[in-house]
């Protein structure tokens, strides 16, 4: 998946975020947060402060996920985790991947896309986390052939990581990138 694919008919392209793309990375989140609250899912805060996000995008690990000439989803990929600290092995790390409703079943593309990046980086798995009180995300990832690695204590919300906030417990996945 170098650059495009095709879903549901139209085309799928995926172009790093910048700075001026702010707005959209967080407009897709904020909605992915909103929907996922609406479900009694604490998973991610209500709305992301632009902090959240500002790093990765100057690091050039942000990506837009566009169907046709609409912004269907983000997605972070970067290549460590304190997380993930205790686990050896060379891998990539998924962060912050969402799509819009109307784009619902595209993140198999996206996990698929970010399999390939890491696959091109050398890196022997893809990595992910999620709160583990959302049953319905961890049966996602495991449907889509991610091993459950544990579960690991983690203060504050994904993306927030402070000491100031209540601890989390995270479920940690992998799954061995194909070669």
């Amino acid at each position: 998946m170098n650059g495009s694919t095709v879903w549901a008919g139209d085309q799928v392209s995926f172009r790093p975020a910048a700075e001026e793309h702010t707005h959209q990375v967080l407009d897709v989140l904020d909605e992915a947060a909103g929907w996922l609250g609406d479900r009694g899912i604490r998973q991610w805060p209500d709305r992301f402060p632009p902090g959240w996000v500002a790093g990765a995008i100057g690091r050039g690990e942000t990506w837009l996920v566009d169907v046709g000439d609409k912004t269907a989803g983000t997605v972070t990929l970067d290549w460590a985790d304190a997380l993930w600290a205790d686990v050896g092995g060379s891998a990539g790390y998924v962060h912050r991947l969402a799509v819009r409703r109307w784009a619902r079943g595209l993140g198999a593309v996206v996990l698929g896309w970010a399999e390939d990046r890491a696959r091109q980086r050398g890196v022997d798995a893809l990595r992910l986390d999620c709160v583990a009180h959302n049953r319905s995300l961890r049966d996602y990832y495991e449907g889509r052939g991610f091993l459950h690695r544990g579960d690991a204590r983690w203060p504050g919300l994904p993306g927030q990581r402070a000491e100031d906030v209540p601890v989390l417990w995270m479920s940690r996945y992998e799954r061995p990138v194909a070669r």
